[in-house]
């Protein structure tokens, strides 16, 4: 194995990967999937286009946010425990930090960047978007049925918009892939090398079902403020399928009527959070930060975020081993096939709604985002490049009228 093998196996190697993606991934979670699988997949070759879509199905099936837990199962697979906790501290923290900064009355993102910036980022989400669909659409849907299975699932998206409707296309697209679908010697499956056990991840499952029906009873027990907020943030990330925006009305739910959070406050930090890379789970840390309640400030921001996130990982622990096992039957297989398709046709919907509908306004923002595709697919330039190419591009102009 080379030095360079060695060095990215190490959590501080992780950790300051994850943290440029931290600080450049804008776009929300589809985007995210994107930036992932140009680092992972095509720049540094951790896993295969496959196993990253095995992956990414997996992440769609369970609760919580599905770019953050693609992340830590990354981080797991190259560096075990401590490389799962890299990986999340990388990309969560530039936004936590920015958002607790902005609960405390600081200087926020939303202020510190430009409009005409922030709609530069919104145009190269599209182009990061658009380039995962056209790899993933190359290595996963090679044939007219899977090409089939893509265009349907893209419609269905399109025509019934709800992240129940999402889980409904992909678990009939692996019914369809069971049913007639045969995988090729060539598409053998690509084995993740996660360093959990099956006993060890029966372990993981059994903490998250013991703590989100042991946390609602000892909180109002203990009467601590604080053991309330774990338990809230905690419910809030094991029960949310969809993650991201779907997140915000369990919260809202949370603390504005309990009197912990404003509902003015409550949106001024929604607003900050759309202005801030990485995931929008992170918001959880401005909500804590702001709390009128028990801890709050940096204490409560971390207190929030920790209890937010801790599902998604004991998840994704748990469920890895058994996921692994389950791949290397062929009837599995089968169904994987037509559920990748069916993810490629989910993120192909997502490129349409809401990446370009929000960001492709004029000509001039479809040639940037053309120019910023290209420079990522042919160009091979840095996904980070592109971004800072594609602010100034909307930014200078914007001045100089």
């Amino acid at each position: 194995m080379s030095d360079a093998n060695l060095s990215d196996r190490r959590p501080w190697t992780v950790f300051l990967i994850f943290l440029r993606l931290g600080l450049s991934s804008f776009g929300g979670p589809i985007a995210h999937l994107g930036y992932f699988r140009q680092e992972f997949v095509v720049r540094r070759r951790w896993l295969g286009e496959r196993a990253y879509a095995d992956l990414v199905t997996l992440c769609q099936f369970l609760p919580g946010p599905a770019s953050s837990q693609v992340g830590m199962a990354l981080g797991l697979m190259r560096s075990g425990y401590s490389g799962a906790f890299a990986a999340w501290a990388g990309f969560t923290l530039p936004s936590a930090i920015a958002l607790v900064l902005f609960a405390l009355g600081m200087a926020g993102a939303g202020d510190a960047l430009a409009p005409g910036t922030l709609h530069g980022l919104e145009l190269v989400a599209v182009a990061v978007v658009a380039q995962a669909v056209w790899g993933m659409a190359r290595v996963l849907c090679p044939d007219a049925p899977r090409v089939s299975l893509m265009a349907v699932a893209a419609v269905l998206a399109l025509l019934l918009p709800s992240a129940w409707a999402q889980v409904g296309v992909i678990a009939a697209a692996g019914l369809i892939g069971l049913a007639l679908l045969k995988p090729a010697r060539t598409e053998a499956h690509e084995p993740l090398p996660i360093a959990v056990g099956r006993r060890a991840g029966a372990c993981w499952l059994a903490l998250f079902f013991a703590l989100l029906a042991l946390l609602p009873a000892l909180a109002p027990w203990s009467g601590s403020p604080a053991l309330a907020m774990v338990d809230a943030y905690y419910r809030a990330g094991a029960l949310v399928f969809g993650g991201g925006h779907v997140v915000l009305p369990l919260l809202q739910a949370e603390v504005v009527p309990t009197g912990w959070v404003g509902n003015d406050a409550f949106l001024a930090g929604y607003g900050a959070a759309q202005a801030v890379p990485g995931p929008l789970f992170s918001f959880a840390a401005f909500l804590g930060a702001s709390s009128q309640s028990g801890p709050s400030g940096w204490l409560g921001g971390g207190l929030a975020l920790a209890a937010i996130f801790l599902p998604s990982f004991l998840l994704i622990a748990g469920a890895l081993p058994f996921w692994e096992r389950l791949c290397r039957s062929t009837p599995v297989q089968a169904a994987l096939a037509g559920v990748n398709a069916a993810v490629v046709g989910l993120l192909l919907a997502a490129l349409y709604q809401p990446v370009w509908t929000s960001a492709i306004r004029t000509p001039a923002d479809f040639c940037l985002a053309l120019l910023a595709w290209t420079a990522l697919v042919f160009w091979k330039l840095p996904p980070w490049l592109v971004v800072v190419g594609s602010g100034l591009g909307v930014w200078v102009p914007a001045v100089l009228r």
